[in-house]
């Protein structure tokens, strides 16, 4: 089966959790694996350039909407890190059991090496794209005024602007909750496949020197970290995507 995305996603359901959308694209293995970030889905620009790339070259491709994110169910402010963990070994134990290379992007990142750490045996390689584990405790929290804690306090949620478009993002007490639970730089991660993270040194959400220090935290053989001088978080301007695509390009003759 193929999909691309202006065909409808199949559904995963699942027993007392939200059904999971996902697009899943045939092809030679290992299995591509798109892990996107905080409030975004499966359609955004890397994840489409990363289908087509894969179908030019005849590379399996699963990329998929986290609970309450894009086409999936849920309610946004029910669901936190350790939900979201869950949804992707779900879903990638669904449609792609296997050997697969990870590309995680921003909290993508943090799923990635908490897969990689804790859960999935089958990684063999790991791309990760402006990584933020840990957010919600180094970046998130402390970025917020004492009156906008004491609400999610109180309140259980904080409703954000975006700063991209003219959506609202949604902090959620459980979104703090269960990043506190699921915290990477607090256990020691070694990783036995490669690992490139890429990353732009204008990054405001996370800046170049949370990449720097989860490359020094991961016990790896092979890692490799890619800055670049004028790039931001999303990474996705038509170098960023040449960057990435030789990124894979080199992965795969690794694995």
């Amino acid at each position: 089966m193929t999909a691309s995305p202006d065909q409808a996603p199949t559904y995963f359901t699942r027993h007392q959790a939200p059904s999971l959308a996902y697009r899943y694209l045939a092809g030679e293995g290992p299995t591509i694996i798109w892990l996107g970030g905080f409030g975004s889905d499966m359609l955004g620009t890397k994840a489409g350039f990363l289908h087509d790339w894969c179908q030019e070259n005849g590379r399996a491709f699963l990329r998929f909407d986290y609970s309450a994110h894009g086409e999936s169910e849920g309610v946004f402010e029910e669901y936190g890190i350790g939900d979201w963990a869950k949804d992707a070994l779900d879903i990638i134990q669904h449609a792609a059991p296997g050997p697969c290379l990870l590309v995680g992007s921003s909290m993508g990142g943090w799923i990635s090496c908490l897969l990689a750490r804790d859960k999935l045996q089958e990684i063999k390689g790991m791309v990760l794209i402006a990584p933020a584990p840990d957010f919600t405790k180094d970046l998130m929290w402390p970025s917020l005024s004492e009156a906008d804690q004491q609400t999610i306090l109180s309140e259980g949620k904080l409703v954000v602007p975006s700063e991209y478009d003219d959506t609202e993002f949604i902090y959620s007490k459980t979104l703090f909750d269960q990043g506190a639970e699921n915290l990477i730089f607090e256990k020691p991660l070694t990783l036995s496949c490669p690992v490139h993270i890429l990353q732009g040194m204008e990054d405001e959400p996370v800046p170049w020197a949370h990449a720097m220090r989860l490359a020094c935290h991961i016990a790896a053989s092979d890692l490799t970290i890619t800055m670049t001088k004028t790039g931001d978080h999303r990474l996705s301007t038509s170098q960023d995507l040449i960057t990435l695509r030789h990124t894979l390009t080199n992965m795969l003759t690794k694995i």
